[in-house]
């Protein structure tokens, strides 16, 4: 696997060769029009993505495995949507492990938004759950290679891919690490089957073999590896969804070492909305590459601590430990994106 470094330099190449920065009205209408793929739009980030991108004008195929909780909304809004919605919606029926599904999803798409969802037949983050993250990671580069519309690719990644270093040990609570970790930072594939953090292998794995086939083959994607996943309530997406469809609540895969994560300054959080927005950002602007770190909430103190524990747990323990650890995780690109890119969508309003 090539240094990070390597990589964002090959894909800003990669992106720079297919995009020019929007300098009119007409420039971004033009942008509009493509058609765009959601894949998965299964969950709760993929349906809430397919809303923005249909809302600001794109056409948009939606990807579904076939028991999406979401596909009733989805119909609905191509049935009933307003304005062009109704036919700038198509629904696919995709299999991540079934390469030619996906190739059928991605055609004449633009771009693709990729966000994995644990299939039905196998929901829980365990030992065997990085085999099937990359197995769909792998399918879904390819057929992007093989799709020549296909101009840019946004891969949804996790911070857990980002704060398990190879320095840190979670079995010692004196290894604090003293450097701050970003984008360019790797958690170690070694420590995290050590300490069975599967989310944190999953997600690691997935990414870098994505990392490693857009290079290979030339495709021009950009990843956003995003905190744990809150509602615009401030509640974990894992756990509203399990309270809609009556399923006992439970302590999502993320945090597996939240504790270490805690102490450390790593434990991150981001808003749905905001990571909607983020990944938006990175696909329009057309300066973007490599890695970027997303989340908007740091919880590092007793009263952030509590507040989290509480989506979990009906009546979490109280806290004595009064200290704020240090903030040791940096989203600075990413927010300097941000910046750049509202004042430019701004100018163009």
């Amino acid at each position: 696997m090539p240094p990070p470094a390597a990589v964002a330099v090959a894909v800003t190449g990669g992106t720079e060769n297919h995009h020019q920065p929007p300098n009119s009205l007409s420039s971004m209408i033009l942008k509009k029009q493509k058609t765009v793929c959601v894949m998965d739009a299964s969950g709760l980030l993929g349906f809430e993505l397919v809303k923005t991108l249909l809302q600001r004008g794109y056409f948009v195929h939606a990807s579904l495995q076939s028991d999406s909780r979401f596909q009733g909304e989805l119909q609905n809004m191509k049935v009933q949507g307003n304005g062009d919605n109704n036919k700038n919606l198509k629904i696919f029926r995709a299999d991540l492990l079934d390469y030619h599904s996906i190739l059928d999803t991605l055609t004449g798409c633009s771009a693709l938004f990729y966000t994995f969802e644990p299939p039905h037949e196998h929901p829980v983050y365990d030992e065997n759950m990085a085999e099937i993250e990359v197995r769909a990671a792998h399918n879904v580069l390819e057929a992007c290679a093989q799709t020549p519309t296909v101009e840019k690719v946004i891969f949804t990644s996790s911070a857990t891919a980002v704060v398990w270093p190879e320095t840190h040990n979670p079995a010692s609570s004196s290894s604090s690490s003293s450097c701050n970790v970003d984008e360019k930072s790797w958690s170690d594939i070694n420590l995290c089957k050590k300490f069975k953090l599967w989310h944190a292998l999953s997600k690691t794995l997935a990414e870098k073999t994505a990392w490693a086939l857009a290079m290979d083959r030339g495709v021009s994607m950009v990843s956003v590896n995003g905190g744990l996943l809150l509602d615009n309530n401030l509640r974990n997406t894992s756990a509203a969804n399990n309270t809609k469809h009556n399923i006992p609540s439970h302590l999502p895969p993320y945090l597996k070492g939240a504790a270490e994560m805690y102490e450390r300054g790593v434990l991150v959080a981001v808003d749905l909305r905001f990571l909607v927005d983020a990944l938006f950002s990175v696909y329009e602007e057309v300066s973007s590459y490599g890695r970027y770190l997303c989340f908007n909430h740091v919880i590092n103190c007793q009263k952030d601590a509590v507040k989290l524990a509480s989506m979990f747990m009906s009546s979490p323990q109280s806290l004595e430990d009064t200290r704020v650890f240090p903030q040791q995780i940096s989203n600075k690109k990413l927010n300097k994106l941000m910046i750049n890119f509202d004042g430019q969508f701004q100018q163009h309003q």
